[in-house]
């Protein structure tokens, strides 16, 4: 009997160990962070890490993996002797956040009005009638899914594996603020309207009025947002640059 022939049932023993321990973490690890999009878990508290074990049946180990996988993100704060609170967003860090997300919009949009088959573009636009159809009913949720869903749609028609990932490690981390400025300002119609441009360049896969109008929608919705944070004082406006 060889060493490897002693060291494979070893080794195959273990992997279905390692498969259960990763598909755990990954579905942990997503089910918090919606749980923070969401606002179900709100910002500047502290987790409720008890509460969470018992919820998703886990151990305190896993859960705090997790939450360091998303202090790294952004999403959560580790305090020392204080465990983990969900970090709060200022219109400081909106402000650095949203010209990039505007960047990475306008170049998908560029490559998938030249890259996305025309199946996903059918696709997109039952989304975006799904989506109008939410509007009419001012149907909150099912219509903010759908326009996640479209945006998504897009980067991943743009076939760049590279900004997709950025876009997804971005978005997530302001996705409540642009849900939060959709009910505050009453500017659906807006929007809407845009996303109707959005949807005709991209069937007429006209990449440059696609990629305008795409970083025309994000940065109107940035400027909303400040609005919302200085007019009903939730956060002082202060968007000057920060001191070395």
């Amino acid at each position: 009997m060889t060493a490897a022939s002693l060291q494979t049932p070893a080794l195959v023993s273990a992997l279905p160990t390692m498969i259960v321990r990763e598909h755990l973490h990954d579905r942990l690890l997503s089910e918090l962070r919606e749980m923070i999009v969401r606002g179900e878990l709100k910002a500047g508290a502290k987790i409720p890490e008890r509460e969470l074990c018992e919820r998703f049946q886990v151990s305190r180990t896993p859960l705090r993996e997790a939450l360091k996988v998303l202090a790294f993100e952004g999403f959560v704060k580790l305090k020392p002797n204080r465990g983990a609170v969900i970090a709060e967003l200022t219109i400081a860090e909106l402000a650095e956040t949203f010209p990039i997300i505007a960047v990475v919009e306008e170049l998908a949009g560029e490559l998938a009005a030249k890259n996305m088959p025309d199946a996903e573009i059918v696709a997109v636009r039952k989304l975006h009638d799904q989506m109008r159809t939410h509007f009419e009913k001012r149907e909150l949720a099912p219509y903010f899914d759908c326009n996640q869903k479209i945006h998504e749609a897009i980067q991943s028609g743009a076939r760049n594996d590279t900004l997709y990932s950025i876009y997804r490690n971005i978005e997530s981390r302001v996705r409540c603020a642009r849900l939060f400025v959709n009910v505050s300002e009453n500017r659906w119609a807006e929007a809407m309207e845009e996303h109707e441009e959005i949807i005709r360049a991209l069937e007429a896969r006209d990449a440059q009025a696609l990629s305008a109008i795409l970083k025309k929608h994000v940065s109107s919705k940035f400027k909303r947002i400040e609005d919302m944070f200085a007019r009903e004082g939730a956060i002082a406006p202060d968007i000057a640059p920060r001191q070395a």
